[in-house]
């Protein structure tokens, strides 16, 4: 079975040549940050991405996470990994200074995370919440509470949860029943049942520092009624050492499709007289609050389509190297030859690799717009808020279909557990779900990053715009002008789609929204493609330079394909978008 190994080359080409990593370290606060020190942080995480965490992955599949009477035990090897991820200063990696982080760059947090993700999946998310709980205390609560808990969080000896679902209230939080009951000295009493609590509970943490949405007595109805609360484990004394239990258990783990090291707990509050917690911010307005966290989430989720489709491609890539059956079409020798060689492989090969570094582009491409938004970039700010929903969206979706593809390429006993395969077809399948669905995204997309925005279209507009320059720019160039082309049509569709919905959005929303996940498609493939083109571009223009560097070349096929593979889809999805309202309510539900 192959081993992941991180694809340093094609990471530092996506960093440096589409996202900028030298102008992101000169901004404000990033001063110590340095493309050769960039470039050792990716040496060391990819040897702690397949040497540690590579080699727990499958076990941490057929092994999952237990818990017994309210413990949980971690599937094996997991606590010790951690405790190596912790003392080597990975989880510190983009946190401020202040609280005993490195402050390093979002661009550069981007690269490593997938390496993470890739390489195992179910341990990443351990961080990645405890991420999006660091991002959140350290916007909306407390001096006091920061002081408290974010050193250790940092630092990773104390974990952290995201604490939204029950179980009459999943993506619609409105319906949240979860109290919370002030006690007079500062701290109020939680109480209600949590689902689907990614590391609600574990034993590699000393402290487990859950974030609650719950409701105040005299709380308002509805979302306006919800407040966040910062609910731990254990009791932290003024000292900063570890004090009683608190009154919260794990009552079960849930038995899931993939993502089986990842315990996914259902949390009680409260059994006795309620579990003690800590107002964030102001009362009434934690799903504000929350949102810090969820953006953060949804951005780090996006990534994980781009991990695991980078893993499953490896695999896949592996075996039709080592497989040998069947006579190659076309072939008029008699030599054996392995899978690698049928056309049809060929294409699957392609196609998972291609679109993998598309989805790889845009990732690191939005992670530039967040440091760039950070440092007061207004236009940056505008394109991050357009493109979250669609690194989510587009990249967990294509996750899926290319773990398809990868099992597919093994056949039959890509079926078959024991080859491994199967997992990341599995464990991807969530990544659509979890942190907003798709079409969370696809609403959130066409209705407030689009027609709701503060002058309607804007921010799509102006993406169109520098998307039509590189088309344009691309059409002078011989070897460049077919996916200028492509490029070209897709995004006339696009902006086709785009009028669409500016002009129907106030007289039909529910068709508008009815076609909003094929429109969140289109956004990503011409996104995709636009920086898939301008890789091209800068791939033609260094062998023009004389490089005799096989990467450029394998850029350019890679980018090819995709202009004449993925970006026809644009004109479809439009289609769809424009014209595919009526049919989706054609049919009575009785019918159904």
């Amino acid at each position: 079975m192959s081993t992941y190994i991180a694809p340093l080359r094609d990471m530092q080409f996506v960093l440096n040549d589409i996202a900028g990593l030298e102008a992101v370290c000169a901004l404000p606060g990033n001063e110590e940050c340095s493309v050769d020190l960039v470039d050792s942080i990716l040496d060391e995480a990819a040897k702690f991405a397949s040497g540690v965490l590579d080699p727990i992955n499958r076990g941490g599949d057929s092994q999952g996470a237990v818990c017994k009477d309210g413990v949980v035990t971690t599937s094996p090897g997991f606590k010790d990994a951690y405790q190596l991820f912790v003392e080597t200063g990975w989880n510190a990696m983009p946190f401020a200074p202040e609280f005993g982080g490195q402050g390093l760059p979002a661009l550069v947090t981007m690269a490593v995370n997938e390496m993470w993700k890739s390489a195992n999946m179910a341990f990443a998310l351990c961080p990645m919440l405890t991420g999006g709980a660091i991002e959140a205390i350290a916007h909306h609560a407390s001096d006091e509470l920061k002081q408290k808990y974010l050193p250790k969080m940092v630092e990773g000896t104390w974990t952290g949860t995201m604490n939204l679902t029950e179980p009459n209230a999943g993506s619609d939080l409105a319906a949240i029943s979860s109290k919370a009951k002030p006690v007079g000295d500062g701290s109020y009493l939680v109480s209600g049942t949590k689902i689907f609590i990614t590391w609600g509970e574990n034993d590699v943490a000393e402290n487990i520092i859950h974030l609650v949405l719950a409701r105040l007595p005299d709380a308002p109805p509805g979302l306006k009624g919800i407040s966040l609360f910062l609910v731990p484990k254990f009791l932290v004394n003024d000292d900063g050492s570890l004090g009683a239990r608190n009154d919260l258990i794990c009552a079960s783990i849930e038995h899931k499709l993939g993502i089986h090291g990842s315990p996914t707990a259902v949390m009680a509050y409260g059994e006795n007289e309620g579990a003690i917690g800590y107002l964030i911010g102001e009362e009434n307005k934690g799903v504000g609050y929350m949102f810090t966290m969820m953006n953060h989430a949804r951005v780090n989720v996006g990534l994980e389509g781009v991990g695991i489709a980078e893993r499953a491609y490896q695999h896949a890539l592996w075996y039709a190297r080592e497989r040998v059956q069947g006579k190659i079409i076309g072939d008029k020798s008699n030599d054996k030859k392995t899978i690698l060689h049928h056309p049809d492989v060929r294409r699957l090969l392609m196609d998972v690799k291609s679109r993998t570094e598309a989805m790889r582009t845009l990732a690191y491409y939005a992670a530039a717009q967040i440091d760039k938004a950070h440092a007061g970039d207004a236009a940056a700010q505008a394109r991050i808020d357009l493109l979250t929903p669609v690194v989510k969206g587009w990249s967990t979706e294509q996750g899926v279909e290319l773990t398809s593809s990868a099992l597919q390429v093994f056949g039959g006993v890509g079926f078959v557990e024991e080859t491994g395969a199967a997992q990341y077809y599995r464990d991807s399948r969530i990544t659509t779900i979890y942190e907003g669905t798709t079409a969370i995204q696809a609403n959130d997309l066409v209705g407030r990053k689009l027609a709701r925005e503060k002058v309607p279209g804007a921010s799509m507009q102006a993406l169109i715009a520098e998307m039509t320059a590189t088309a344009e720019a691309l059409a002078a160039d011989p070897q460049l002008a077919a996916i200028g082309a492509q490029l070209k049509a897709g995004i006339a569709a696009l902006q086709t789609a785009t009028d669409w919905i500016l002009a129907n959005y106030e007289s039909q929303p529910a068709a508008v929204h009815a076609g909003s996940v094929p429109f969140l498609r289109l956004t990503g493939i011409v996104a995709g493609g636009w920086l898939m083109a301008k890789s091209a571009a800068i791939s033609v223009q260094r062998l023009a330079e004389g490089s005799t560097d096989d990467f450029y070349r394998a850029k350019l096929a890679t980018a090819s394909y995709f202009a004449a593979h993925q970006l026809p889809f644009a004109a479809a999805y439009a289609a769809e978008m424009t014209g595919g309202a009526e049919s989706v309510f054609a049919l009575p539900e009785n019918l159904f």
